[in-house]
């Protein structure tokens, strides 16, 4: 078997790849790798990047952003996020954004991986699954690259999470809220008590 062959044999559709995992399979890799682009087997992702398209009866199917985010952090260790989810808080926000957030724990900076804009955020701490209580606080700490008027947001998210603060949204709060957004809610909440006084 000819070593190409060989490692076309080692790819499955709908995988994403890093370039020095093929290596394995190849002691020319670069004219491997350029062969297979050519035939379509591979497509680039990114530098160092490659997606073996995975076929169906309408056409390719591009690779799901986890396994690209995944393969490019070479950790799973990491959560995908989005602007656009804060929509379905019912806040007032309503604007739509073209890339993609992703907290991790290894990479910052933005970063086009198959076409798509990422967004790399270290962080030190943020949970492995979405919740409306972490997307708030999420939604607090971006609040000033939001498209939305600031007040107005505040406002619809003072009225209806923090009128009263319930146990699970105070614990997202304490575990993922920068200190800016700390100070904003306590003079938010202070606000609040004055004018009932």
């Amino acid at each position: 078997m000819k070593t190409l062959d060989r490692l076309k044999a080692q790819l499955h559709q709908g995988q994403v790849y890093r370039r020095r995992e093929l290596t394995e399979w190849s002691f020319s890799i670069d004219r491997h790798l350029k062969e297979l682009l050519d035939q379509g087997v591979l497509q680039k992702m990114s530098q160092g990047l490659y997606y073996c398209p995975k076929s169906v009866s309408f056409g390719e199917v591009p690779p799901r952003d986890e396994d690209l985010v995944q393969a490019f952090l070479k950790s799973n260790d990491f959560l995908l996020t989005s602007y656009n989810y804060y929509n379905d808080l019912g806040v007032g926000t309503t604007q739509l954004y073209n890339h993609r957030l992703i907290y991790n724990y290894k990479r910052h900076g933005n970063f086009k991986l198959g076409g798509k804009i990422f967004r790399f955020r270290q962080k030190h701490k943020f949970p492995k699954m979405l919740s409306r209580e972490f997307l708030l606080v999420d939604l607090l700490n971006n609040i000033n690259e939001l498209a939305e008027e600031k007040e107005s947001v505040l406002e619809a998210v003072m009225r209806k999470y923090f009128s009263p603060v319930t146990y699970m949204m105070q614990k997202a709060v304490d575990e993922y809220a920068g200190e800016r957004t700390k100070s904003l809610l306590r003079d938010q909440l202070s606000r609040k008590v004055s004018a009932h006084v």
